[in-house]
């Protein structure tokens, strides 16, 4: 079943236009999401099929707050949305959030009703695109942020993990700083679809980064970190560095050698250095 959902993966993350909660979704079968034996079959779409609905009713939800609503602004969209979303749904954060992997997992987060910033936001930018409403991710650094309007023109921040309340320039100026960035219009544009992925598929790595005896996890989503058309470099040393974490020593060494040579070009120094670690691996055979 990961195999095929990987497949998927790489392929909605290399299409067009891609999906960002499909490709979140299809991350649950690295974890928990199993085949469902009620269903005529079994594959990948029956065991999507439970979070699938679960965004088609919250996207019901959300249309029957903005009946009667005629050309709304961003303000008053927004509000709707955290009426339906946030009040109806008790769709938000919550204080353990952060020390959970479920927070991670879209499938999860709609089963829960609880969630990190970033994927309590994929889901408004889900349901608000089914509806045709402006809404867009704001990427800043420390907390995910919903824009809801035209980023070149009119438009609100949302924060989707506290109830959807409306932020300021202040606001979001206060959260920038935190994480130790002005707030540069660079920081207030819509993110890119896959950057999404990328930042939920490094919350995932940090959490289990903290935890050793998850080092598995940090595994798969390093791996389909590195399924996405764009992604750092130096995600190829993370795996293999994992893969010998979790007992693979020799494709471990094999990846390291490999990357060794990558680094030959510009940095012979960590290439030398990288060569031991894929040496002490193969060491650990005997």
């Amino acid at each position: 079943m990961t195999e095929d959902s990987r497949a998927r993966f790489a392929a909605e993350a290399r299409g067009g236009t891609p999906d960002v909660a499909q490709l979140c979704l299809l991350m649950g079968f690295e974890e928990d999401l199993e085949p469902d034996t009620g269903a005529e079959d079994g594959g990948l779409d029956a065991c999507l099929a439970p979070a699938r609905l679960a965004l088609d009713r919250l996207t019901r939800l959300a249309a029957s707050a903005f009946r009667g609503a005629d050309h709304p602004s961003p303000a008053e969209t927004a509000a709707l949305l955290a009426g339906a979303l946030a009040g109806s749904a008790d769709l938000r954060g919550g204080p353990g959030a952060y020390k959970r992997l479920e927070s991670s997992l879209l499938h999860q987060v709609l089963r829960r009703g609880r969630g990190l910033p970033i994927t309590v936001s994929i889901v408004w930018i889900n349901v608000a695109g089914a509806l045709g409403l402006p809404v867009y991710g704001v990427a800043l650094p420390g907390h995910f942020l919903v824009g809801v309007g035209d980023p070149d023109g009119e438009y609100v921040l949302a924060d989707p993990f506290h109830g959807g309340r409306v932020l300021s320039h202040e606001d979001a100026a206060a959260i920038a700083a935190e994480a130790g960035y002005p707030l540069g219009a660079d920081l207030l544009r819509p993110a890119e679809p896959l950057d999404i992925v990328l930042r939920v598929l490094g919350n995932i790595r940090a959490w289990a980064g903290a935890r050793p005896e998850h080092a598995r996890t940090q595994l798969w989503a390093t791996e389909l970190s590195l399924l996405l058309p764009r992604h750092p470099a130096q995600l190829r040393l993370e795996r293999a560095e994992l893969l010998v974490k979790t007992g693979r020593f020799t494709e471990g060494a094999r990846e390291m050698d490999s990357y060794a040579e990558i680094l030959d070009a510009f940095d012979p120094d960590s290439a030398a250095r990288v060569r031991l670690e894929a040496r002490a691996a193969r060491y650990r055979l005997n």
